[in-house]
């Protein structure tokens, strides 16, 4: 697997399959630097990454996605260990994201050595667990 940049030709994969993502906000995203695509072996999209900064200054992962036939390979884990390195030489010390109480993910990121920061509860929705990782 590659992990690349996304570029405009990539906007349709995106605004076909995230949809917790406004579609205006699709290139500013892929402008930015914001959206990274999973790639396998033939080129292939298999995946993406997406983040943006809480407060503007702490780098937070909105959503990661590995297509269900490419998971529990470790691809998900080498997407965020790639996207930690990026923030990393960028200069950031802490990374967020966060996942809902009732998905595994946070199993997943506790793994990876992210720590819970707190949680969120909006009305009629799950609890949003908040998590952080410190770079030393």
């Amino acid at each position: 697997m590659r992990i690349v940049g996304a570029i405009d030709s990539d906007y349709g994969y995106i605004r076909d399959r995230d949809h917790h993502i406004l579609e205006s906000l699709i290139l500013p995203k892929i402008k930015g630097n914001e959206i990274y695509i999973l790639r396998n072996e033939d080129e292939s999209n298999i995946g993406w990454m997406r983040h943006g900064y809480f407060w503007d200054n702490i780098p937070f992962m909105n959503m990661i996605w590995v297509d269900e036939q490419f998971r529990g390979k470790g691809l998900g884990k080498q997407a965020v260990l790639f996207w930690e390195d990026e923030m990393k030489q960028k200069g950031f010390k802490l990374v967020m994201t966060s996942t809902l109480a009732n998905e595994e993910a946070q199993h997943f990121y506790r793994k990876l050595g992210y720590r819970d920061a707190g949680c969120l509860l909006l009305e009629n929705e799950p609890l949003e667990i908040l998590l952080t990782k410190r770079f030393i």
